[in-house]
């Protein structure tokens, strides 16, 4: 998981910019390859080493593939209704996707064995493989302006992958252990060389026009928090259900179905309501759901039922999902040049995916610490547990918590200028709206 985690999380960026230069339909194809060889080679895999390279070249392939498949439609829809309607059908699917393969992953891992999870991808990466180049345009930017960074590249690369990898195993050393600070340490220097480098270059690999856009930094900004919080809410909450209530994988998957098909459901309404009042309120609106959701949480106690103690939280985090991702990825591409689409998109996933790691590194040094105290003073396991995972949520919900003042100041710049704009003349549509 951390060789996949490592890749994925390290070249989202890369992955962006490599399909703004050589194409995206390109680019989404060659990824899409990658992951689907990646997969079968890990259904495959007889030992650890083989496993763990094949689950990093997976994560290289994802890493490519998304932000080559969120720039593909960026470009196919011009922003507003048309484009925040894509981004809902988006986040629909992938909200389906999950459930999808939360209920298939738990099925199969039961009855078949483990390989045939990797297995799975293979027909649908085939399938997607032989339709995408039939339906999917090709975009890029001009060959005249194709310009590269390498010392961008490599910089950014080195300090994200250090970086996730710093907390991943930081739970498990420790957050004060010499190798741990020595690879913090060392991601800072590689990131804010890359500031350094981004700054001069001529051709940077994310250019600073795009952070000086308030809406996309913004949205940015949530998306890191949306990741801590949510991300570890899932993992925390998944450890809960098999430790404690002692649910099997796919009992699991089918409680957490409850949070996924919400979103589903509000997916819709959710672009929708972005449309009509702009992506901020709705993001604030949706991170404090999920704040809310999580919050309940809190009060997990050792005997509890789905009904009783999971499945509130699970629906108002489920709705909170819907009306924060999608005006997230919205506010993400608000103002962004359709030269700078994939960076825009490998820019967005990375600051989910980072945040995701922070947030379940977070999380399982809060739970183990306080199980630990719990332990120590006589308490028995579940007990201790119990009230590790409590505090773990308790943490995701301050995450959470975090991002809904950094939403409302979005939403009241937007408010500001759309009072600043000069009233509609003949020239233009008397229904412009301010763009962000």
């Amino acid at each position: 998981m951390t060789a996949y985690g490592l890749t994925f999380g390290g070249l989202l960026l890369l992955g962006g910019r490599a399909a703004d230069l050589l194409g995206r339909r390109r680019l989404f194809l060659a990824g899409l390859g990658l992951f689907t060889a990646a997969s079968l080679a890990c259904g495959l895999s007889d030992d650890d080493t083989f496993m763990i390279i094949a689950r990093g070249v997976q994560g290289t392939g994802a890493a490519v593939v998304l932000p080559a498949a969120l720039s593909i439609v960026m470009s196919m829809f011009d922003e507003g209704p048309d484009r925040n309607k894509a981004l809902g059908v988006w986040g629909a699917l992938g909200a389906f996707g999950a459930t999808f393969g939360l209920i298939t992953g738990g099925l199969l891992t039961r009855y078949l064995g483990w390989e045939y999870i990797f297995f799975l991808n293979v027909p649908i990466g085939i399938a997607a493989l032989a339709v995408a180049p039939r339906l999917v345009p090709e975009s890029r930017i001009g060959a005249a302006r194709r310009r590269y960074d390498p010392l961008g590249a490599a910089t950014v690369t080195g300090g994200l992958l250090l970086l996730v990898y710093a907390i991943s195993v930081a739970p498990r050393d420790g957050w004060g252990s010499a190798k741990i600070v020595s690879l913090l340490v060392a991601a800072g220097v590689l990131l804010a060389g890359f500031v350094a480098v981004e700054a001069r270059v001529a051709a940077p690999l994310l250019p600073l026009r795009m952070v000086r856009n308030r809406a996309v930094t913004t949205a940015n900004a949530v998306g890191l928090l949306l990741g801590g919080s949510f991300f570890a809410y899932i993992f925390i909450g998944t450890l809960y259900m098999q430790q404690v209530l002692g649910y099997s994988a796919i009992e699991t998957g089918f409680a957490w179905l409850a949070t996924s098909l919400t979103s589903v459901v509000l997916a819709g309404p959710a672009q929708v309501l972005v449309t009509r009042v702009g992506a901020g309120p709705i993001m604030a609106g949706g991170m404090t759901l999920i704040t809310g959701g999580i919050v309940l949480a809190t009060r997990v106690p050792v005997a509890g039922t789905f009904w009783a103690d999971l499945a509130a939280g699970f629906l108002v985090v489920g709705a909170g999902t819907a009306f924060a991702f999608i005006p997230i990825s919205v506010a993400g591409l608000s103002g962004v040049a359709e030269r700078d689409a994939g960076t825009a998109s490998g820019l967005l996933n990375t600051t989910q995916q980072v945040g995701g790691a922070v947030g379940v590194a977070v999380a399982s040094t809060v739970a183990t610490s306080q199980t630990g105290n719990l332990l120590a003073t006589g308490q028995s396991t579940m007990v201790a547990l119990t009230g590790g995972f409590q505090w773990a949520f308790w943490a995701c919900a301050a995450i959470g918590a975090a991002a809904v003042p950094i939403a409302v100041a979005l939403s009241i710049r937007t408010a500001g200028s759309r009072r600043a704009a000069p009233a509609p003349t003949g020239d233009g549509p008397a229904n412009a709206a301010v763009p962000g």
